[in-house]
C-alpha cells in the first residue's frame, strides 16, 4: 500500500464523517496522484511553494510600510488563520490539511496598500473581490497560465471564505469564521502596537465575553466554536460569542480601519494604484508577457491581474520610476 492510500485510508477511519476526504477530491484537469500526498497536501504545497503567497510578505495587511519589524503582514496574518483553523478543525475531527491549504491561498488576491487598493480597482473597472481574484490566480495566473490545478474543494473554500456565500465543506466553514478571529485579534495587537488604541479602551462587553489579551480572545472563541458546532451539521458560535465579536468588529472599523490616522497613508495607496492603472491602460506594451494572452486579449482584465499582484514596494518603486526624476 503506497502512503498516500495508507493516509486516505485512515482519514475514513479517523475523522468525522462530515468531513471532506481526500480521495473524493475533484480537479479540473485529472493528474497522476503522488505516492506519498494526498490531493489535499498537493494543493497546500503548490500554494506555499507559489510566487503568489511569497508576494504576500510585502503585502499590506492594516498599516501600509510600517516602521516596525513586528506588524502584522498578509503572509503572517495567513499563517495565523491556517494555524487558528487547524486547531478547529482538529477538534471537531476534520481535515486539517484542506482546512491548511485553504486558509494559505485565500488572501493571495488582494491588491498592493490592503483594502483601498481593492477599493481603488473596483471603482475603476466595476468590480473587483479580491476571493474572486484569488481563486484566478489559483487557476490561471500562475505557472505562465496554467495555474495549479487545485482541487474544487480548496478552490471552494477560498471563493466563500468571505462575503455571502457558504463554503460547500465543513472545513471551508472553517475558514470563513476563523479569518474574522485572526484578523481582530491580530489587528488589535498591532493596533495597542501602533498606539492607535489602549486596553481599557476596550467596549466591557468584549472583555467580559472574550478576554481583553489576543491569547484569552482567540481561545475563547476557538474553545466556542467547536463546542457550538459539535453537533451541528454547520461551523458556527454560539449567540454570547457571536454578539461580542460584531461589538469587537465594530470597534475595530470605528478605532483602527477606518480611523484618522491612517487616512493620509491610504489615499496615498490608492492613487498610487489609480494612476498605475491609467498608465497601464494607455501603455499596454508595458505589461510583463503572458499577462494580455491569459485575460484573452482583455486590456483591463490584464492590467488589473497584473496590478492587483504587486506588493506594495513594487508599486511604489513601479510608480517612482514611471512618474518621478531620478535624483
Amino acid at each position: 500500500m503506497l502512503i498516500r492510500e495508507r493516509t486516505e485510508k485512515e482519514e475514513y477511519e479517523r475523522l468525522s464523517p462530515l468531513a471532506a476526504k481526500s480521495a473524493e477530491a475533484l480537479r479540473l484537469r485529472e493528474e497522476q496522484e503522488c505516492s506519498i500526498r494526498t490531493k489535499f497536501q498537493r494543493d497546500r504545497d503548490r500554494i506555499l511553494h507559489s510566487k503568489p503567497f511569497r508576494r504576500l510578505k510585502h503585502k499590506t495587511q492594516v498599516y501600509i510600510a510600517p516602521t516596525g519589524d513586528h506588524f502584522r503582514t498578509r503572509m503572517t496574518h495567513s499563517l495565523e488563520v491556517a494555524q487558528i483553523c487547524r486547531t478547529i478543525g482538529r477538534g471537531l475531527k476534520l481535515n486539517e490539511d484542506l482546512i491548511e491549504a485553504i486558509a494559505l491561498a485565500h488572501d493571495v488576491g488582494h491588491t498592493p496598500f490592503g483594502h483601498v487598493g481593492e477599493e481603488a480597482l473596483a471603482s475603476l473597472v466595476g468590480h473587483f473581490e479580491h476571493n474572486e481574484q484569488s481563486v484566478r490566480i489559483c487557476s490561471i495566473l500562475t505557472n505562465d497560465g496554467q495555474g495549479m490545478n487545485l482541487t474544487q474543494e480548496v478552490l471552494d473554500g477560498i471563493l466563500h471564505h468571505t462575503g455571502d456565500g457558504v463554503p460547500q465543506t465543513l472545513e471551508g466553514q472553517i475558514v470563513k469564521i476563523g479569518d474574522r478571529i485572526a484578523y481582530l485579534c491580530h489587528d488589535y495587537d498591532d493596533a495597542l502596537r501602533a498606539g492607535l488604541i489602549k486596553p481599557e479602551e476596550l467596549p466591557v462587553q468584549v472583555r467580559q465575553v472574550l478576554g481583553s489579551t489576543t491569547s484569552q480572545m482567540i481561545t475563547s472563541m476557538v474553545v466556542d466554536m467547536i463546542e457550538a458546532s459539535k453537533k451541528e451539521a454547520r461551523v458556527t458560535l454560539s449567540v454570547r460569542i457571536a454578539e461580542a465579536v460584531q461589538i469587537f468588529r465594530e470597534f475595530m472599523f470605528e478605532r483602527v480601519y477606518l480611523c484618522d490616522a491612517l487616512r493620509e497613508e491610504r489615499r496615498k495607496g490608492r492613487l498610487i494604484v489609480e494612476i498605475l492603472f491609467e498608465h497601464y491602460m494607455k501603455y499596454p506594451y508595458l505589461l510583463p508577457d503572458g499577462y494580455l494572452e491569459w485575460a484573452e486579449g482583455d486590456l483591463q482584465r490584464a492590467v488589473v491581474d497584473y496590478i492587483s499582484g504587486l506588493t506594495d514596494n513594487y508599486a511604489i518603486t513601479t510608480f517612482k520610476r514611471f512618474f518621478i526624476p531620478r535624483e
